[in-house]
């Protein structure tokens, strides 16, 4: 190709370009060059060659995003079940509340009072939406201004960022409240100190400390607050006129912590309080709880989420913004009817609790075994683990490293640190809840041998 050639084929293609970026919005451009999260690529080639005993023994194990398919089946044939020997009602066809059908949000008040809450709930205070992350983009959009502020206690979930700021415009605050890995062992340990030196550091930002999020059991550590905690939390809250809200979508993914395999990682053995008995008692138009059916119960992919909330004019405004986030007639049909089988759900959440702690169990011995710290996980669906050890450095570019060697070796795909909002370098999630048991245990032999050699 000649110069002429290049400069014009050059000139060419940077036209196209710029006249690609022009044909859309600048909130367009920058979610086409905003990566939803740094392991998504890696993820999506481990999923095309998933471990299978005989057809793919060499297979991988993507643990790296929050699954839990342990009791998947079960709730399948349950599905299946309420198909093939119910009609669906006329209802289903047409429209309904934005909050949701208020038959399904009954049962669900009726679910939650019995399984997770053990309190009274009004379905009127209840509003469904297409999954968790919708929720939450709902929550800040109603609750926020874009330029306010959601403080998480690091390490916390990554992809919040995103889901409180691609639309609502709500900025993430990470808040560092231990230094040594192994404080975490006696659980959360946000105290109202950590609270004021945030809001300080915000306000002289300029900016508004709008919202606390807590996730209990947490995500990545599986701490849960106790109830004296939230009550304190809620407290300063309240008075300070930030809204606090405690993400319970862990709240029936419990481990049993007096297993003999792990009893003694625990000082004390944790009891998972909910938070709806704090906004009962406090009674606070700054107090909201969500929820979700895609980790208890496996179902992340039929978009169940909700908030429970005593602020009435938040949900008006809910109810009004969220005809584009509504949870499917059918789905909702569809649980409704598992929400009324309490006999199916008691024996169900005993089941998944079991197979939890089994895989619980296993992956941690053999972490323990390799004198890899972990925190001692109360519920949740992962382990924190501390890999730092093995980094030639402590920095970045080292645990990115590793993180990638790891995959390549043994094709165990781990939650990088990064996006987690915690300055520790070394510190991977595991999700122990993708695989059942017997296949997990080859992961489990795979990274003994990672770890040994």
């Amino acid at each position: 190709m000649s110069s002429y050639a290049r400069k014009t084929y050059y000139r060419e293609t940077q036209r196209q370009h710029s006249m690609q970026h022009q044909s859309i919005s600048q909130r367009g451009r920058k979610a086409a060059q905003t990566v939803l999260r740094s392991d998504f690529e890696v993820y999506f080639e481990a999923v095309q060659n998933i471990y299978h005993p005989v057809d793919n023994s060499e297979g991988t194990f993507p643990l790296n995003v929050a699954e839990n398919k342990l009791c998947w089946p079960i709730l399948k044939d349950k599905l299946q079940s309420i198909s093939r020997t119910n009609d669906i009602p006329d209802w289903v066809a047409g429209y309904t509340d934005a909050k949701g059908d208020f038959a399904f949000r009954q049962a669900i008040a009726s679910f939650m009072k019995q399984h997770l809450t053990h309190r009274p709930i009004d379905p009127e205070h209840i509003a469904t939406s297409a999954g968790a992350t919708a929720v939450i983009e709902m929550t800040t959009q109603i609750l926020c201004n874009s330029g306010d502020v959601a403080v998480f206690p690091a390490p916390s979930y990554p992809v919040y960022k995103q889901d409180i700021g691609n639309k609502s415009g709500v900025e993430r605050y990470d808040l560092t409240t231990y230094r040594d890995f192994m404080q975490l062992i006696n659980g959360p340990n946000l105290t109202i100190d950590h609270l004021e030196a945030a809001r300080k550091d915000i306000e002289q930002q300029g900016k508004r400390f709008r919202l606390l999020v807590l996730t209990s059991p947490d995500n990545p550590t599986g701490k849960i607050y106790s109830l004296q905690h939230l009550k304190e939390l809620a407290t300063y809250c309240i008075e300070h006129q930030i809204h606090l809200i405690v993400n319970e979508i862990y709240g029936l993914s419990l481990i049993d912590t007096r297993h003999p395999g792990i009893c003694k990682d625990y000082i004390d053995h944790q009891v998972f309080t909910s938070f709806a008995q704090v906004i009962q008692e406090l009674q606070s138009d700054y107090l909201h709880l969500w929820y979700a059916l895609s980790k208890d119960f496996g179902a992340s992919g039929l978009r169940v989420g909700l908030v429970y909330s005593l602020n009435k004019t938040f949900l008006k405004g809910y109810n009004n913004y969220n005809a584009p986030h509504m949870v499917s007639n059918h789905t909702q049909w569809l649980f409704q009817m598992v929400f009324e089988d309490h006999d199916f759900l008691t024996e169900y959440i005993k089941t998944n609790q079991a197979r939890l702690t089994a895989s619980y169990v296993a992956f941690t011995s053999m972490l323990k075994s390799n004198s890899i710290p972990y925190v001692p996980a109360s519920g949740s669906l992962f382990i924190w683990a501390d890999f730092s050890r093995l980094l030639s450095e402590s920095s970045q570019e080292a645990e990115d490293t590793l993180w990638l060697d790891v995959y390549k070796e043994t094709g165990i795909l781990l939650t990088p640190g990064q996006g987690f909002g915690h300055e520790g370098k070394g510190q991977f999630r595991i999700v122990y809840s993708c695989f059942p048991i017997e296949k997990l245990q080859v992961a489990i032999d795979r990274l003994d041998q990672y770890l040994v050699g």
